[in-house]
C-alpha cells in the first residue's frame, strides 16, 4: 500500500535531435525550461511534449512518410497508438525548437536557408502552438510531407509516482535537418543549446547544466557515438526498446 496521491499519467513524447559536432562526435539541441515551469523548472531537456487527440487523426496520414519497413519494430513497440506518438514527436518539436521534421514538395528535408522562409516558419510556428493552425493545413500550404520515416523510437520513460505531474513519455532520435539551427521560444524555455552529450554530462556533474535524472540517462546513452551515421545505423537496427519506471526513494 503507499499513500501517496494518485495522479494522472499524460501521454507524451520527446525527439532527441543530433548532428555531427565539428570537432567530431555528435551534439544535441536543448532547451532550458523557465524556472517557473511547473514541471523541470530550470532543465535542459530535449525538446517535446504531451501527445493531443488531434495528433492520432487518420487524415494526417495523407501528409506523411513513413514508418518505413525499417521501422517495424519501433511501430509494433509503440503498439496501436504509433501514429499519435510519431505526430506528436513531430509537432512538438516544431512548436519547442522550431526545428520541423518533413519534406518539402520535391522530396528533400525542409531547410530554412533564406530570410523569407525562416520568418514564414516562425509565424506558421506560433500558428501552430496557439492552436489557429494544425499540421494538416501547413502541410497543405507548404506541401510538406512529416518525416516520420526520420524518427526512430528509442524509448519510454515514466515519471515516478509522487512527482507534481507524471508524463508516460516515448522517446524518439532523430537527425538534425540541414539548413535548421533551432531556437527556444523565450517563453516556456529561455536558452537553447547544441552540446555534445559528454559536455553535457560534464556541466551537469559541475553544477552549472541541470538535468533530470531521464535526461542525464538519455545523454549517457548517446555518449561516445562517433558520428549521426553511426547513431542513425543504431537507431535503425534497435530490436528491444525499453521502458523504464523509476521509483522515487523514501522522503523524495
Amino acid at each position: 500500500m503507499t499513500d501517496l496521491p494518485v495522479q494522472p499519467i499524460r501521454p507524451a513524447a520527446t525527439v532527441i535531435i543530433a548532428r555531427d559536432a565539428a570537432g567530431g562526435g555528435i551534439e544535441t539541441f536543448m532547451l532550458r525550461r523557465t524556472s517557473q515551469a511547473a514541471f523541470a523548472g530550470g532543465m535542459y531537456v530535449f525538446p517535446g511534449g504531451r501527445v493531443e487527440g488531434d495528433d492520432h487523426l487518420h487524415a494526417l496520414d495523407a501528409w506523411r512518410a513513413g514508418p518505413s519497413e525499417d521501422q517495424a519494430r519501433q511501430m509494433a513497440a509503440l503498439g496501436n497508438e504509433w501514429r499519435g506518438f510519431w505526430i506528436a514527436a513531430i509537432r512538438e518539436t516544431f512548436e519547442e525548437a522550431g526545428l520541423l521534421l518533413a519534406y518539402d514538395a520535391e522530396g528533400q528535408l525542409l531547410r530554412f536557408d533564406d530570410a523569407d522562409t525562416r520568418e514564414r516558419f516562425r509565424a506558421y510556428r506560433r500558428a501552430v502552438y496557439k492552436g489557429e493552425l494544425d499540421l494538416a493545413d501547413l502541410c497543405q500550404l507548404e506541401r510538406l510531407t512529416l518525416a516520420c520515416d526520420h524518427v526512430h523510437y528509442f524509448n519510454r520513460w515514466v515519471t515516478p509516482l509522487g512527482r507534481p505531474r507524471r508524463f508516460d513519455t516515448r522517446f524518439f532520435i532523430a537527425e538534425a535537418p540541414p539548413g535548421q539551427d533551432g531556437v527556444h521560444d523565450a517563453s516556456e524555455t529561455v536558452h537553447s543549446v547544441w552540446v555534445s552529450p559528454e559536455q553535457a554530462l560534464a556541466d551537469y556533474a559541475a553544477g552549472s547544466f541541470g538535468l533530470m535524472r531521464v535526461t542525464e540517462r538519455q545523454l549517457a546513452a548517446l555518449d561516445g557515438f562517433a558520428s549521426v551515421t553511426e547513431l542513425h545505423a543504431w537507431a535503425v537496427g534497435q530490436e528491444t526498446f525499453p521502458t523504464h519506471r523509476p521509483v522515487l526513494p523514501p522522503g523524495a
